[in-house]
């Protein structure tokens, strides 16, 4: 047996269940291959040299899950199910790859399964982070910021505590103030650090346990509608969607 048969072998000789993970709340998007919890293969979107993304469009998403397969020479019967990052965070981002998490589920014919991107900024932060409560950041625009409280364990098991909020930036210092044994991450916060798809390995057994969405229906929590609709309902002084 070669050393690639032998990796790919599970406890009891079976083939082992690959987890694919995507990201897309930031300009930085991520994909994941994760065998049962451990990452084999990883990809960062960065943006270009011009600090444009192209993320939002999926023109490096799908090459880099690609990519993440060949590197492991993982065929798609050996994929056993889809996470993707939930939000909230860049609404043309989380979008399409809602979208092409989507596609993949139903094309592999495997359960989609989703996650807070705050907690994932968490859990995929490198190097891991020390015990203790920790204030996952995001944009939201508009001089505000997506918050939510997230908890690390001695044994580094991260879990969301408390709920997804907007915070504007008074908000935060006041929060900060208050709780002065909490630490901020987020892009550009105390622990500068994005979410990434490697965050599902860590947390994937309570990933599973809340179980799958129904692929028909689910959509990212954008968190906020988009600026173009924003604009529009102003514009027209109506809602867009009835």
């Amino acid at each position: 047996m070669t050393k690639r048969e032998g990796e790919r072998k599970g406890g009891k000789g079976g083939a082992r269940s690959y987890t694919l993970a995507l990201e897309g709340a930031t300009y930085e998007g991520s994909v994941a291959l994760i065998a049962d919890s451990v990452v084999v293969a990883e990809r960062t979107l960065l943006p270009d040299d011009a600090g444009i993304s192209r993320i939002g469009r999926g023109e490096r998403l799908m090459p880099a899950v690609a990519e993440c397969l060949a590197e492991c020479d993982v065929k798609r019967g050996e994929i056993a199910r889809i996470v993707c990052g939930a939000g909230p965070g860049s609404f043309t981002s989380l979008r399409v790859a809602g979208s092409v998490a989507k596609g993949l589920a139903t094309g592999y014919g495997v359960k989609l399964y989703s996650v807070s991107s705050l907690l994932l900024t968490v859990s995929g932060a490198r190097p891991p982070l020390e015990a203790g409560e920790y204030l996952s950041l995001l944009d939201a625009m508009r001089g505000e910021l997506f918050a939510a409280r997230v908890s690390v364990q001695p044994g580094g098991l991260a879990t969301q505590t408390g709920p997804t909020a907007v915070l504007s930036a008074e908000q935060l210092a006041e929060a900060a103030h208050r709780e002065r044994g909490v630490r901020l991450i987020g892009p550009g916060q105390q622990v500068d650090a994005h979410p990434h798809a490697r965050g599902v390995a860590p947390i994937l057994d309570s990933i599973k346990e809340s179980g799958p969405v129904d692929l028909a229906s689910w959509e990212p929590e954008y968190g906020r509608l988009a600026e173009a609709q924003v604009r529009w309902e102003a514009a027209h002084g109506r809602p867009l969607v009835r």
